[in-house]
């Protein structure tokens, strides 16, 4: 049986978690300067495992196996949101290196062909999923001119800065991969409150959104009387009440909707708003409970623009991401293997967070491996994981590609 080297595993993750690290926590943005540094440490180790590496054109970096036959692609994404956690993609990453190296290591196994990837652009500095959208020909020049992160940047000047600009770019047409497996933290509470330690994941949620304006006249607080008011902030706060009201009719055992964006111009105390904005994101397994949250979104603006006073209108504040199904065939080879390793210990579940697996299912057959978040908390500096459970899952990982890589005809 192949087995991983778990001290190895654990050291790479924290010289990993070195480059970039702020506190518990670590900062590395997507083509940032730390960012390259650690892309150019894991071409290293890419060849040390001995896989011929290279980082494309946009920031991947594929480290390919020299072993004939058909390959498994494994991975994740190594860039950080802007305030991240240490193991938020960078868990997947390693993963994919220590499996390439245990599986070289076992006299049974050591002739499988496992590739190794680390996306770039995950965390959307640019553009989400930026790094597997190009390589599954989903990221199109319409989408990358005058692409700008939130500060300005222009993507060309961050491609042309850490070195990229002409580099060749990977294309999953150029390969026959058998299929993609990424494993990752839970970034939620569901493992742990329920005492488990791996999550086979069946299905990506897919996420829709809205943008809400609302239009009022702004005017004096203290004398303009409350029922010759057009106040947009009184609006927003009817329509979100409503929002949370309303949704919990239609929603599914794990549908999710957060309003985390609110604007309320001119924002002074004295002032009755004239203008507001309210964004929406909701998430679901099933595209027709979807379909339902944004039925009921624009039943409920009908509403509030029948009561008088500030008017709304909706519109889309992002393309809907369809729920991203794995592969059955995967799922049952890492749910065996995770019954070996933690008999008992595991669970069939949803992803309601979105990952590069959803992008590249649509290239190749996909799966996911999850590990317990300590405390759900993901996105925050705070994020952890314990070490047996982060040795535990790669070597889930580490059995469960050999079993599928095995099993495949040659």
């Amino acid at each position: 049986m192949v087995e991983i080297n778990g001290e190895r595993l654990l050291g790479d993750l924290r010289t990993l978690r070195s480059m970039g690290a702020t506190g518990t926590g670590v900062v590395r943005p997507a083509l940032s300067e730390i960012d390259m540094t650690a892309r150019r440490w894991l071409v290293e180790r890419y060849h040390a495992a001995g896989l011929e590496a290279r980082i494309d054109g946009v920031g991947n970096v594929l480290g390919r196996s020299a072993n004939p036959g058909p390959a498994l692609l494994l991975g994740s994404h190594s860039d950080t949101q802007p305030t991240g956690g240490w193991l938020d993609g960078a868990l997947g990453v390693i993963y994919a290196l220590e499996v390439v190296r245990a599986l070289a290591e076992d006299p049974a196994t050591k002739h499988l062909a496992v590739d190794a990837i680390s996306w770039q652009d995950e965390e959307s500095r640019f553009y989400g999923c930026l790094g597997s959208r190009s390589f599954c020909g989903d990221f199109s020049a319409e989408a990358e001119a005058g692409l700008a992160d939130k500060d300005g940047v222009a993507f060309s000047d961050a491609l042309e800065q850490a070195g990229l600009a002409g580099v060749p770019r990977l294309r999953a047409a150029d390969y026959n991969y058998l299929g993609f497996l990424e494993a990752h933290i839970e970034q939620g509470p569901h493992l742990e409150s329920h005492g488990l330690r791996i999550g086979i994941v069946e299905t990506i949620v897919g996420l829709g959104g809205m943008v809400f304006t609302f239009t009022g006249q702004q005017n004096h607080a203290g004398t303009t009387m409350m029922a010759g008011r057009k106040d947009a902030a009184t609006a927003l706060y009817a329509l979100a009440h409503a929002i949370n009201e309303e949704f919990p009719k239609v929603a599914g055992a794990r549908s999710v909707w957060t309003m985390g964006r609110a604007v309320l111009t001119p924002g002074a105390p004295s002032i009755v708003p004239g203008h507001a904005e309210l964004e929406l994101q909701y998430r679901d397994a099933d595209m027709a409970v979807l379909d339902q949250f944004e039925t009921a979104a624009h039943r409920l603006v009908d509403e509030i623009n029948r009561r008088g006073g500030a008017t709304v209108e909706a519109k889309p504040s992002r393309v809907r991401i369809a729920p991203a199904h794995m592969d059955w065939g995967f799922q049952k080879h890492l749910a065996a293997a995770a019954e070996q390793h933690a008999p008992g210990n595991w669970v069939a579940m949803p992803s309601g967070a979105f990952h590069d697996a959803g992008v590249v299912c649509a290239a190749m057959p996909c799966a996911m491996l999850f590990i317990p978040s300590i405390g759900g908390v993901s996105h925050d500096f705070a994020e952890d994981s314990h070490d047996e459970d982060i040795i535990l899952g790669c070597q889930v990982l580490a059995t469960g590609a050999a079993s599928i890589l095995t099993a495949a005809p040659t």
